[in-house]
């Protein structure tokens, strides 16, 4: 559920598997997922745009074998060494396929990292583009996501712009996140806990402004539903 806050391994337990990559792709039959952070230190420039609609993903780099120290001294691979596809190159022939004609947007699940342990469901979003470009002596991959509207169970060909932005910049959840304390405003539960528009976001509550932010646990989120209080 887009906007809930998940542990570890309540991440791993949703998802059936043990996540230690950042780049899933088919982790699922009908979706990949990712990892993302745009936290302080974090070690991949990871950005969503102002309104919430747009994410640029940055490639992983090579792993550390023998021979190689510095990751970030290298270019991020396509391939691994034996000539198959790394997840950076399965997820640019995947939106490089699209860009052709030749497929469908790949579906693909975002997770946010808050903090150490902490994670937030940022929903579904469709993998549109990808390239290579310059990062300081080296080239790492780029991709595009769009997110995809809550209701939206399927994957077309184009697209879709929310109505409305739900999506909470990392920012502000982070604020929030600290404001209440990890904890529902209403009861104090530290578990199954949801980031909640105060003015739901289908009335045109604001996403932008941790105001209209606040931390509920499941079961109060689900008594408010759209009400405004």
């Amino acid at each position: 559920m887009r906007g809930e806050i998940l542990s570890y391994l309540e991440m791993c337990q949703q998802e059936g598997v043990n996540l230690q990559k950042g780049m899933n792709y088919r982790l699922k039959p009908n979706y990949s997922v990712i990892l993302m952070s745009q936290r302080v230190g974090a070690p991949y420039q990871d950005s969503v745009s102002t309104d919430g609609e747009t994410l640029i993903y940055e490639g992983h780099d090579t792993p550390k074998t023998r021979g190689i120290i510095d990751p970030k001294s290298h270019d991020q691979p396509g391939f691994t060494p034996r000539g198959s596809l790394t997840e950076n190159g399965k997820f640019h022939n995947a939106a490089q396929e699209f860009k052709q004609g030749l497929r469908v947007a790949e579906k693909v699940k975002v997770y946010e990292k808050i903090k150490n342990g902490i994670w937030a469901d940022n929903g579904y979003f469709e993998l549109v583009d990808s390239w290579q470009e310059v990062s300081g002596e080296r080239l790492v991959y780029k991709f595009q996501l769009h997110l995809l509207n809550e209701s939206d169970e399927s994957v077309t060909t184009e697209p879709k712009v929310p109505e409305n932005t739900r999506f909470i910049p990392s920012e502000i959840k982070i604020a929030v996140w600290k404001r209440d304390n990890g904890k529902c405003v209403e009861c104090g539960a530290t578990d199954h806990l949801h980031f909640d528009h105060i003015i739901p976001y289908s009335k045109g509550g604001s996403s932008l402004l941790a105001e209209n932010i606040q931390l509920l646990c499941a079961r109060h989120n689900l008594a408010k539903r759209d009400r405004i209080e």
